[in-house]
């Protein structure tokens, strides 16, 4: 029995047509249950979008009845407006209901055609290390510097690197792109906190300091959104527990929805690739990867490695975009 997938989509077609062709291409996808959370709109022009996902969606499901290229598909579609938090959490709690393990993918989750293997060896080789409590398919460090097609020259940091290591490693750094879990940790840990002091509640300095590793990567601002995010609860959730996150030595997973920028706006896809890119946005990697058992401890060297890569976000800026963040970091201390 192979763990379960679940999707969740909104108003994004193409991304969820790429999302769902290449998880129907993944070696186990024909012994892998799809479930699908279709959140409903906000408003019309939101519902037209939805509806032309959910028409996707439907054309999907028949192609699969019909080639059985995957176990089975299962759809549900939100009548109103359930928001992320809450279709995300309440879907990987139905799915748990009836499943030891889960996998979770959002609309814009691209993944290697050996994805499902990773993560279905990973719950099986630690399925009794109760320290393990999350397996990622996505990886932000990179054994290969250029592995990103930038020219160095224009680039204010090259990727974060590790080499001679295994083909998997452990942080206690959680990623939410492509990402699995078992019941027993997600039921026995999981808390979607309603406020930031009961988030932070019984955490001390030093607590706060490794979630956002020393200051360079300021996850814990999300408790001040409303509703918190699930992913920074699921992070602190984790970090109270102890816990580790297994990873795979290159990424198998590749978020197609980065596109447009962060600190620059709406602006369009050729103006922001001049200011800055996203170290970590690679292609899947083709290989299968081997799940072979290693210790679950935290290493120095990966640490290291994690904090650089978490540095402002994994934002990379080139010459153009440094001068620009510069000047508006400027204006905003004046005004």
């Amino acid at each position: 029995m192979f763990s379960p997938v679940a999707l969740f989509v909104y108003n994004r077609v193409d991304n969820t047509r790429a999302t769902l062709r290449a998880l129907m291409a993944n070696t186990l996808a024909a012994q892998t249950d799809l479930y699908v959370f279709s959140d409903g709109g906000k408003d019309e022009n939101s519902w037209a979008a939805v509806r032309e996902v959910r028409a996707l969606l439907h054309e999907v499901e028949q192609e699969v009845a019909r080639t059985r290229s995957l176990l089975s598909m299962t759809i549900v579609e939100r009548p109103v407006n359930y928001y992320l938090e809450r279709n995300v959490i309440e879907g990987i709690n139905q799915v748990l209901e009836r499943h030891e393990t889960i996998i979770v993918l959002e609309d814009d989750i691209v993944t290697s055609p050996h994805f499902l293997q990773f993560m279905n060896d990973a719950f099986a080789m630690y399925r009794d290390e109760q320290r393990v409590m999350h397996v990622s398919g996505f990886t932000r460090l990179s054994h290969q510097p250029s592995a990103i097609n930038h020219q160095p020259s224009t680039i204010s940091h090259q990727p974060s690197t590790i080499s001679h290591q295994p083909s998997t490693y452990f942080s206690p750094f959680m990623a939410g792109w492509g990402w699995g879990t078992w019941r027993d940790r997600w039921n026995g840990h999981f808390l979607h906190y309603q406020s930031r002091s009961e988030a932070l509640e019984g955490l001390n300095a030093e607590d706060l300091d490794a979630l956002e590793y020393g200051g360079v990567f300021p996850c814990l601002k999300n408790l001040d959104r409303k509703p918190i995010p699930w992913d920074i609860c699921w992070g602190i959730a984790i970090h109270r527990a102890n816990g580790l996150c297994l990873y795979p030595s290159h990424t198998l997973v590749r978020n197609i929805g980065l596109e447009g920028g962060t600190h620059y706006g709406h602006l369009p896809v050729w103006c922001t690739r001049l200011l800055q890119h996203y170290e970590y946005d690679r292609p899947v990697y083709e290989s299968p990867i081997t799940v072979t058992r290693i210790e679950p401890k935290e290493n120095p060297q990966i640490e290291a490695a994690m904090k650089t890569a978490l540095t402002d976000w994994g934002i990379r800026y080139t010459w153009l975009g440094r001068v620009i963040r510069s000047a508006y970091k400027r204006l905003n201390f004046f005004f």
